[in-house]
């Protein structure tokens, strides 16, 4: 819980970062794949040789949790706010949940029920400007938030499965080396050279989220999710969207609609808790023979 708790307080920043300094400025593709290589870079010397196959499964979760999230997650600044990014990614409790009941092979009207409510959460918080980019943004941070947690809960699994006889940071840059594949792909596709970072803060704030966001916050993270059930991991996804907002708003947002903000908020909240209840019920139903 301590490691989950930790990263919740350094990504807190990240959000307002990349939407006030980075986004528009610095070519997404070229942003993603500078993180993802400076994160890769920090595991690198502790990597150890490992079975083909679990190099494999680590690389394709890495593949999704970061290198696809990534590519949604900074396209989604340029279509909304920093707290819009914020209150979006409320639905990724949902997604940890669902992903863990596909597993078992079953599947409940309650995630329908609870995305509808959530969307119109979302679309209470732009009433007066909704359009094709809003709604592209909230289905761009519905895209990062399944990414995530499809690697998330992946991982958690893979590790619970395995017999893993070395520690986590051995086999961890497998993780990002799949992650580095994904990005090096989308930079040369779609990647604009003419959007490099043009000054030393850029470059600074790069190295951070690189470095210490990404290269240790992901690792700590998803080592945290291997010491959690899956409703405290659920939970503590969300943990990220008061801290979050609390910074944006005190320090670069001050203008930010707060009523329509947390209108919306509650509308997705409600959805959560609806969600939650229903999966609580369910499990309190009496089975029969």
């Amino acid at each position: 819980m301590g490691y989950l708790i930790s990263i919740t307080i350094l990504w807190a920043f990240s959000f307002s970062l990349i939407g006030v300094y980075l986004a528009g400025q610095v070519d997404a593709y070229f942003s993603v794949l500078t993180r993802v290589a400076l994160a890769t870079i920090v595991f690198l010397p502790f990597m150890r040789r490992i079975p083909i196959l679990l190099a494999a499964k680590l690389m394709g979760l890495g593949a999704i949790q970061l290198g696809c999230m990534y590519v949604f997650y900074y396209q989604s600044f340029l279509l909304l706010s920093v707290p819009e990014v914020l209150i979006f990614t409320i639905l990724t409790p949902v997604y940890v949940t669902l992903i863990f009941d596909l597993m078992q092979g079953r599947f409940s009207f309650r995630y329908l029920v609870t995305a509808l409510i959530a969307v119109f959460g979302a679309a209470i918080i732009r009433y007066s400007s909704l359009g094709n980019d809003f709604f592209t943004g909230f289905m761009v941070v519905q895209g990062a938030n399944i990414c995530f947690a499809i690697g998330q809960v992946g991982y958690k699994v893979l590790l619970q499965r395995e017999n893993l006889q070395l520690p986590q940071r051995a086999v961890f840059g497998y993780f990002y080396l799949g992650a580095l594949a994904v990005t090096i792909v989308t930079w040369f596709l779609f990647g604009n050279p003419a959007k490099l970072p043009t000054t030393a803060l850029q470059w600074e704030i790069l190295l951070y989220l690189g470095l210490i966001a990404s290269g240790l916050g992901y690792f700590f993270w998803n080592k945290g999710a291997t010491k959690v059930d899956a409703g405290t991991l659920a939970i503590m996804n969300n943990a990220l969207i008061p801290a979050g907002l609390i910074v944006n708003l005190l320090i670069w947002n001050r203008d930010a609609n707060l009523l329509r903000l947390c209108a919306g908020g509650a509308v997705l909240l409600f959805s959560l808790l609806l969600h939650e209840y229903w999966g609580k019920r369910q499990n309190l139903k009496p089975q029969t023979n």
